[in-house]
């Protein structure tokens, strides 16, 4: 009876994450008690999270400051331990009242035997092959006693079923007695305890494997990191070169084109940092809970210990659901990165050491010279432009010119429906066409040439579409069924260049301004560059690209803005285009793999 209480005693003690003896045993408000070093494993389990979810019961206790050791301690349950610790076990073979001290401990038997005892069970042939625990180690924590599983309402039966439903391990007796009614599923402990460490096998394989994956993932955005490092190191050799070549006085321009090589690839690195970071505390997660569930030491025995395990387990089902990486996230972010190069001025303002460059653009020449009108992203990704001479021209990521389609149709303006039917903008008048290019029997009653000239043409997410006039200086608005124009848009104090939806509002161009309007015409933000001109489009993130163009010189500068216009960041500085003989008309979009599309009359230019 006395080694029963000492087994039902001993695996009371036992914590029910880590299934070992309690080790500074800290107590929750739910009055459930766990190891110290087993808390701050779950409370890390949640990342960054002060709130502690108990195993067992799943109260949540707040945690300040993620500090576990200013929990309260079980000290009834920490005096009980170091007393067991200090106790002697004896004997339990010997039949005398005044039993001798154990020595040893035999786990197949799950007897303790004196040194007397211990030689005689040492020399019967039957029991040669048992597994023999020292005293001396047991105590010292080296190894652990595997705990035979006795009923605690019939200590002489051991616990050979076990019940699905309750999730406890019953003796048979118990099994007549409280397990009998419907509902209540048998099976053998050997065979949950099989499968329980089946399920415990392939969560492990399952979390190994996606810790590898993410890992891949951490490695690639330190590829990509180290990249962009090699392209700020060159840049800023490239510098130095030019600076120890120069003056003394050259000095301040030399710190300022170095912070500029700075500010453009610190972002990135914050960028890639931040995924990889993302992709680290998963695996730091993976990592963590794995090691706690996949803890093979021993099988959960009571209620708690099952909970406990069941919430573990759940919890790691939750964080496998995690999708792969996308690695074209960091690929696109150490793009920006590797785009940075420094162009020194030779021949020119020597003095001025040069510039930091951070677009490399393709140069594509149009099939028909000055004659582009429109330009935009087709449902497909790639872009196409809309020539008055005569057709649409279609154009990969990378520059390939890939086909002409509408050769016959000169057109001012184009945009697709949301079920990629084709809007062309003819003269003053809109056709719309099936992805297969045929022609629909749909009239709109636009205004004529004489009432409003130079139209644009745009479509909103309703499959609106929007006609402007620079001359009526108002704005008509259709529904692709057809017909008359459902309402007008009046543009007071500006003219209507170009419009492009946004949101809820419009953007228009005129000239040297951009302007945010609403669907009412009211004018809600406005840039405007004096003695530029500028063309707007909108980006892949929902932000605001402009073009900056100084025609007479020849250069194009493209930055990003916000929804109320004001600037982002700098994407392409002062890149020299050809001059084109029609004049100031350009237009501008975004690839949907993120390239840039700047396009003149004759020219097209795709910013990687």
């Amino acid at each position: 009876m006395a080694d029963t209480l000492k087994n039902v005693i001993a695996q009371s003690l036992e914590c029910p994450v880590c299934l070992n003896t309690f080790t500074d045993p800290k107590i929750l408000p739910c009055s459930h008690t766990y190891c110290k070093t087993c808390l701050e494993n779950l409370l890390e389990c949640h990342g960054n999270d002060q709130m502690l979810r108990c195993p067992v019961c799943r109260a949540e206790t707040q945690v300040p400051n993620q500090e576990v050791s200013k929990l309260p301690a079980n000290l009834a349950l920490r005096s009980l331990i170091e007393d067991m610790k200090n106790q002697y076990q004896f004997c339990s073979n010997c039949k005398s009242e005044d039993k001798p001290q154990a020595v040893v401990y035999c786990q197949d038997c799950g007897r303790y035997f004196c040194i007397t005892c211990n030689n005689k069970h040492s020399q019967w042939p039957v029991f040669i092959s048992h597994e023999v625990l020292a005293m001396s180690e047991i105590v010292s924590g080296k190894v652990s006693v595997r705990r035979w599983r006795k009923c605690r309402k019939h200590p002489k039966e051991d616990e050979e079923c076990f019940c699905s439903d309750c999730r406890r391990f019953a003796c048979f007796r118990c099994v007549v007695m409280e397990h009998k009614d419907e509902g209540h599923r048998i099976i053998e402990a050997a065979v949950y305890e099989s499968c329980h460490m089946k399920c415990v096998e392939y969560l492990k394989s399952k979390a190994d494997k996606k810790r590898s994956c993410f890992q891949k993932y951490v490695d690639f955005i330190d590829e990509q990191k180290d990249r962009v490092n090699n392209v700020q190191k060159q840049c800023t050799d490239d510098i130095n070169n030019a600076f120890e070549e120069s003056v003394r006085q050259l000095t301040e321009r030399k710190e300022l084109l170095i912070g500029e090589v700075k500010g453009m690839t610190e972002g990135v690195e914050k960028e890639l940092d931040e995924m990889q970071k993302s992709a680290q505390e998963h695996i730091t997660h993976l990592t963590t809970i794995a090691d706690v569930v996949t803890n093979k030491t021993k099988i959960p025995l009571d209620m708690d210990a099952l909970a406990a395990h069941d919430t573990l387990c759940q919890d790691l089902q939750e964080a496998l659901k995690q999708e792969d990486p996308d690695y074209q996230r960091p690929r696109q972010s150490s793009k920006k990165g590797k785009s940075v190069s420094f162009k020194r001025n030779v021949g020119m303002d020597e003095n001025g050491l040069g510039k930091i460059v951070n677009a490399v653009a393709k140069n594509i020449a149009l099939p028909i010279k000055n004659s582009m009108n429109d330009m935009v992203s087709t449902p497909d990704g790639r872009m196409a432009v809309g020539c008055w001479a005569g057709g649409v021209e279609i154009f990969s990521a990378d520059g390939q010119h890939q086909q002409t389609i509408f050769k016959d149709k000169p057109i001012n303006g184009l945009r697709f429906l949301s079920d990629d039917r084709y809007v062309l903008l003819d003269g003053n008048n809109i056709t719309l066409y099936t992805p297969q290019y045929t022609t629909l029997n749909v009239m709109f009653e636009t205004l004529s040439e004489g009432e409003g000239e130079c139209p644009s043409l745009t479509v909103d997410v309703d499959d609106q579409i929007y006609v402007s006039y620079m001359d009526a200086e108002k704005i008509q608005v259709f529904s692709p069924a057809g017909g008359k124009a459902i309402r007008e848009i009046p543009c007071d104090g500006y003219i209507p260049v170009q419009i492009t939806n946004y949101n809820d509002y419009l953007i228009t161009e005129s000239s040297d301004t951009i302007r945010l309007i609403d669907k009412q015409g009211v004018v809600k933000y406005q840039l405007t560059k004096s003695g530029d001109s500028l063309t707007a489009a909108v980006s892949r993130g929902n932000t605001i690209l402009i073009a900056t163009v100084k025609h007479d010189v020849g250069l194009v500068s493209i930055d990003e803005y916000t929804n109320k216009l004001k600037h982002v960041q700098n994407l392409v500085i002062d890149y020299k285009i050809e001059k084109n003989e029609r004049g100031p008309w350009y237009t501008l979009q975004q690839y949907r793999s993120g390239e840039i599309a700047f396009c003149t009359p004759d020219r097209l230019y795709i910013f990687h």
